[in-house]
């Protein structure tokens, strides 16, 4: 199938934004639904991607997209930029996730997972076909020629097992394992502000269906290397508290003499949230390039999307990042700048209030 063919159609999107009722949504998202599916059944081959430096959500959803696919007589590729995370390489179906730079070959559709453009998988080549954009970032833009983008969804995974139940599939206990992966990471561990009863009750269905929810957390959150606690033990030493304000960081020295790997990074940041009092935190890791990379997180109803898209980067509302130019003490300054103005603007709104 091509996307020229006269018997190629891809609905458009109406996004929350044109209908901001529940009513409206819930409509939108049924018809993104039924298009996406409709790409589905018309092709053959499909291309699915996610965003670089995967994270628990767009593998699972990679994998559980993938397994969708194959349950309706596809096939499928499934391509990373870059390495999969070590808690993420034992899911079912991972070892099967490609790691190249460009994509070329005869596919119908390119599935992109959690991706605000492009560009933010790094892989090259994309351009060329028909682009699928699923995503549930707060961030989220409409830039393919099929978008479907459900800022409510607790994490992408959720949507992929919505469309596996829009196409009759069968969500069998592998699947259920890497969607239930995704609640878990997407949510931190069900402690962010996404979280609402629906959450909860997709992941009573998916242990239902077979995920193991003890397994699961114990791959994820117990079974890390050495080499990522030597590298909190790093950033620990430089905790800074100022009010409700955290921050922290490691050098690229800090990752060579360690042993750290680009994923040894994740989950340091929420040590600085979760000091007593703290509404928001900002991890910097220092790359090799000289640029800076920030994770940044926050209490509700803290909004660190808003600064992270504002400095070319997008997310959550309580959890997002960007990368922007160093050296690492200018790039601190910056990002301080920003937290201290959104915490006084908060703590303005909470005063009016009273």
């Amino acid at each position: 199938m091509n996307p020229a063919s006269p018997n190629f159609v891809a609905e458009a999107l109406t996004t929350e934004e044109q209908e901001p009722s529940s009513r409206a949504r819930s409509r939108a998202a049924g018809d993104s639904v039924a298009a996406i599916l409709k790409v589905f059944r018309q092709g053959e081959r499909f291309l699915i991607c996610a965003h670089t430096r995967p994270d628990g959500d767009s593998v699972g959803s990679m994998l559980a997209l993938g397994m969708l696919l194959k349950q309706m007589g596809k096939q499928i590729d499934l391509v990373s930029a870059d390495q999969i995370p070590a808690p993420y390489r034992d899911l079912p179906g991972a070892d099967g996730i490609r790691v190249a730079q460009r994509v070329s070959g005869v596919y119908d559709a390119a599935i992109l997972l959690e991706c605000d453009s492009l560009e933010r998988t790094t892989l090259r080549g994309l351009s060329a076909f028909f682009l699928v954009n699923i995503d549930h970032h707060i961030t989220g833009r409409t830039f393919a020629d099929l978008n479907w983008i459900d800022r409510d969804a607790a994490s992408t995974g959720e949507m992929v097992y919505r469309l596996a139940q829009a196409a009759g599939a069968t969500v069998t206990a592998e699947m259920a394992t890497c969607l239930y992966t995704t609640l878990l990471m997407d949510t931190g561990g069900f402690s962010y502000g996404s979280v609402r009863e629906s959450t909860f009750a997709l992941a009573r269905d998916l242990v239902r269906a077979g995920a193991d929810p003890i397994a699961i957390a114990r791959d994820v959150f117990f079974s890390i290397p050495a080499s990522r606690l030597l590298l909190l033990g790093a950033a620990l030493r430089r905790l800074v508290c100022e009010g409700s304000l955290a921050w922290l960081w490691v050098t690229n020295h800090d990752m060579e003499r360690t042993n750290a790997a680009e994923d040894d990074c994740e989950g340091i940041v929420n040590s600085a949230l979760s000091v007593a009092g703290v509404q928001a935190a900002v991890f910097l890791r220092e790359l090799p390039d000289g640029h800076v990379r920030l994770s940044l997180r926050s209490k509700a109803p803290v909004n660190v999307a808003a600064i992270a898209e504002s400095l070319g980067g997008g997310g959550h509302m309580n959890a997002a990042g960007c990368t922007i130019n160093g050296p690492l003490q200018s790039a601190l300054k910056v990002i301080l700048a920003e937290l201290r103005a959104a915490l006084a603007a908060q703590n303005g709104k909470i005063e009016r209030s009273h």
